[in-house]
């Protein structure tokens, strides 16, 4: 088995620690990988700092994070780094932002960026109420009867 070998069984293990809610192992595992530049890791380092699962709350280290895996390109990270900027936490709020980062990962597909650009657009939060938009939106989502 070579080092990659462990890396991959270290990622597997700690994802999977991660969503069967074992924080505590999960951090032992994929802190390291964050570290070392991981986006998979990343975003669940930045899950549990932003919500103090299996260590104390950490803002700073959450957005750190999250940022470096939503540049990394990490459709799940672009979202959640979206929703920061939208509710303001970890980060001041900032609409623009939020929906620049949306935006990207509604390129890569993920159908949870779009449905939160059409409600940006229903509601006027953050971005013009424009129904149009919103509709446009909701349609690339993948709702017909909106």
């Amino acid at each position: 088995m070579d080092q990659d070998d462990g890396l991959d069984m270290d990622l597997s293990s700690g994802i999977a620690a991660f969503e069967s809610k074992n924080f505590t192992t999960a951090t032992r595992l994929l802190a390291p990988l964050a570290e070392e530049g991981n986006p998979e890791a990343q975003y669940r380092m930045a899950i549990m700092a932003q919500n103090g699962l299996g260590m104390v709350r950490n803002e700073p280290m959450a957005l750190r994070y999250m940022q470096a895996a939503a540049e990394a390109g990490l459709g799940l990270a672009q979202h959640g780094l979206g929703f920061m900027y939208l509710q303001g936490e970890c980060v001041d709020q900032d609409g623009a932002k939020a929906l620049a980062w949306f935006s990207r990962a509604a390129d890569q597909g993920l159908q949870g960026a779009m449905t939160t650009i059409g409600m940006m657009y229903r509601e006027g939060n953050a971005v013009e109420r424009d129904e149009q938009q919103a509709k446009e939106w909701f349609r690339k989502a993948g709702f017909e009867d909106f």
